[in-house]
């Protein structure tokens, strides 16, 4: 997009759609394509106001159109969230590494995602439904605290009926709500997977005490290879630049080095999974 990183260009709302109390999807209109990989994020800000770090939630073939998921929960989001159609904004970026499609074509393709881990994964997610043909069997296993909180419902109702796809909804607690999903943990799921280990690859996001358990539940029940087990660390992002240090685990900078990283590279890290 821009040259400069350091500079963002300005992106104008075309929608804002309310998914839960706390979250908020917004559509922006980019002066040119993002050109960007399924897990990259950009820099979003208000002159004035700030700047964050936000997940990239569209595929990559969405063209001027940046698709993302915002949290109210500090100054800054919640000015976002004050943000009505025809509104500008600057973006930054892309940043980080990001999925690397060619590798999952062919592939059998787990993702288990936590809360808001659906929402950076979800850039990941579309493409590979959009070209269902060229991928395997893919299981997605994604929880919610409650009802509620459940992300992108109606969406992942088109997902299921796709061939070889596989869906499984979980929430921790109903809380007395209506739910025509399952309840209980992301980790409950995986024995019940039916994989070939050679052909599969498998990306986590979510909560950090969920990566712990489902890797436990993994090496448990399957010997896949580290390599193969993929990891998205986006909730680590600042400056997406390497300059602020807030991001840096030992030798490594999630915004440059990640946020998506190989469980090979951050094992003998783990501090990163904390």
């Amino acid at each position: 997009m821009n040259n400069n990183s350091y500079i963002p260009v300005m992106a104008e709302i075309q929608s804002v759609e309310a998914l839960t109390a706390r979250e908020k999807l917004f559509r922006v209109l980019l002066p040119e394509p993002l050109n960007h990989r399924p897990g990259q994020f950009v820099m979003v800000s208000l002159p004035g106001i700030g700047e964050c770090a936000i997940s990239i939630s569209s595929g990559p073939e969405s063209g001027r159109m940046l698709e993302m998921v915002i949290r109210k929960a500090g100054n800054v989001t919640g000015v976002f969230h004050e943000l009505k159609v025809s509104d500008s904004i600057g973006i930054r970026g892309p940043f980080g590494s990001g999925f690397d499609l060619d590798e999952f074509r062919h592939k059998d393709i787990v993702v288990i995602a936590g809360g808001l881990g659906l929402v950076p994964l979800r850039s990941l997610i579309i493409p590979i439904m959009e070209h269902k043909a060229d991928y395997g069997r893919v299981h997605l296993i994604i929880g919610s605290r409650t009802p509620a909180e459940a992300l992108f419902r109606e969406q992942i109702k088109t997902w299921k009926k796709l061939p070889d796809c596989f869906i499984t909804e979980l929430v921790d607690d109903t809380e007395f709500l209506d739910w025509d999903g399952e309840t209980g943990l992301v980790t409950e799921p995986i024995n019940q997977l039916s994989l070939d280990i050679e052909n599969t690859l498998l990306v986590l996001c979510g909560p950090p005490v969920m990566y712990k358990f489902v890797l436990m539940e993994l090496r448990m029940n399957f010997s896949i290879p580290d390599e193969q087990i993929f990891v998205d660390l986006e909730r680590r992002m600042r400056c997406g630049m390497g300059k602020c240090g807030h991001c840096q685990i030992n030798h490594v900078y999630c915004c440059k080095d990640g946020p998506v990283f190989r469980y090979s590279q951050l094992r003998d890290l783990p501090e990163a999974l904390t």
